[in-house]
């Protein structure tokens, strides 16, 4: 049986004139155009694959957006069995970098889609490029992201002697917190807001140290605060959807399903992807999610009209 190769890339897009343009880049080895893309380093999240490959191969940063096709093929492992590559795709938008070119790509050519479908090289890479049109035709390419965080691994309760809202994170947690803080940083998150319990802010913090940002607790999203009244927490996932910035919330496994529950009757009414969507929503408020998982709703519109239209659970 062939072995599996996790890889991940990007479409990075843009608008010029009222155009849709994306980025190719050309390798110089196979003489080829298609996505940036690369291979996952041990125990790396795709979606953090996908953002640092972008950036190697073509110096942009970028931000996710909703996820596109994945891609499989034959291809041979450092051995030279068989293997099969497995490719997984985001939609992106650049949020900055200096383009210079690295890692065996000499040319990023950025392109109208009709001329991009001529260029690429295989017929496996224009499934992403039609999947991109139809995001885009349907006025999803320009989603946001809200990521809500289940807290990472704690001490137990049992072994905690102290404030139950004072009880930290125990090894595992403090790891997790590291790849949640890749995983936010994927995704581009400029707000942070968290339960004020101590296993919810070390949760976030390192995100918020990373990038700068201030993290923002609050009483009313811990688990307390919440068996007291569940309208601020409430109050907060709005707030979220009025401002429309790509946000992150870490809360407790009690609260989140109350919040996931507002953004499942917000569902867009999309023939592909609508239900699906629904389903996963539900099943993670159904199931609760895992500790230290991150799950990215993609929203379009803000206010009373934001409208879930995809979803991604991404355990750390």
């Amino acid at each position: 049986m062939s072995s599996v190769i996790p890889a991940a890339g990007t479409l990075p897009w843009r608008r010029r004139d009222g155009r849709l343009e994306v980025a190719l880049v050309h390798r110089p080895k196979y003489d080829d155009w298609s996505w940036a893309k690369g291979k996952l380093d041990p125990g790396e999240h795709a979606c953090v694959a996908a953002t640092r490959e972008t950036l190697e191969e073509t110096g942009l940063v970028v931000r996710l957006g909703v996820p596109l096709p994945s891609a499989e093929y034959p291809v041979l492992d450092q051995t030279g069995g068989p293997a099969t590559k497995k490719v997984h795709y985001w939609s992106a938008r650049v949020t900055g970098g200096t383009g210079a070119l690295e890692h065996e790509i000499d040319e990023v050519a950025w392109v109208d889609v009709r001329t991009a479908h001529d260029r690429l090289d295989y017929a496996r890479d224009r499934e992403q490029l039609l999947a991109l049109v139809r995001a885009d035709r349907a006025d999803e390419l320009r989603s946001w992201p809200i990521a809500f965080v289940r807290h990472a691994k704690a001490t137990p309760r049992g072994k905690w002697d102290g404030d139950d809202r004072k009880r930290p994170l125990d090894a595992v947690g403090r790891a997790q917190a590291a790849t949640v803080a890749a995983v936010l940083d994927a995704y581009g998150v400029k707000r942070v807001v968290s339960s004020s319990s101590t296993r919810c802010v070390a949760t976030v913090e390192p995100y918020a140290v990373r990038t700068g940002l201030r993290l923002r607790t609050r009483d009313v999203l811990s688990e307390e605060g919440f068996a007291e009244s569940q309208v601020g927490a409430v109050a907060q996932v709005q707030r979220l959807l009025e401002r429309g910035d790509p946000a992150a919330l870490c809360s407790h496994g009690p609260v989140l399903p109350t919040l996931l529950g507002l953004l499942h009757a917000r569902v867009s009414s999309s023939p592909e992807r609508g239900d699906l969507v629904a389903e996963h929503l539900r099943a993670a408020a159904d199931e609760a999610m895992h500790k230290g998982e991150v799950l990215v709703c993609h929203l379009v519109g803000r206010g009373e009209d934001a409208r879930v239209v995809d979803v991604e659970r991404i355990d750390t």
